[in-house]
């Protein structure tokens, strides 16, 4: 997150937007690996975490997990998607309000996580 942060201080908001998305997707690598599991797929990890909510092994809940979501819940703005547009596209210039609503919810759920990890 302070690499994002960092970027979006220099201008560099397509490069923010995959680090707030990998900040939310290495958490939830490490639920599962507080878990005893491994991923290597994003899908998987999306998908594995929702398990552990749904069957609550976790103390999180779907809402949560609702900006980040999966290819098949995809919508233009969730972190996944946004994530694609600027990694994988030529686009570099983000809409400040959205970059600004996927920094605040990527650093919302790292800091849950950080807290769910830590009592555990």
């Amino acid at each position: 997150m302070k690499a994002a942060d960092y970027n979006v201080q220099g201008h560099f908001d397509d490069w923010a937007v995959s680090q707030s998305y990998y900040a939310m997707y290495h958490a939830l690598l490490a639920i599962l690996f507080k878990k005893g599991f491994e991923s290597k797929n994003h899908e998987c990890t999306i998908r594995a975490v929702e398990f552990l909510i749904e069957t609550k092994e976790i103390n999180l809940s779907m809402e949560d997990l609702s900006f980040i979501r999966t290819t098949e819940q995809m919508t233009t703005k969730d972190a996944k998607s946004l994530r694609e547009e600027f990694q994988y596209g030529t686009k570099t210039d983000v809409n400040k309000v959205l970059l600004a609503q996927l920094l605040q919810k990527s650093k919302a759920i790292v800091e849950k996580i950080e807290v769910i990890l830590s009592d555990n």
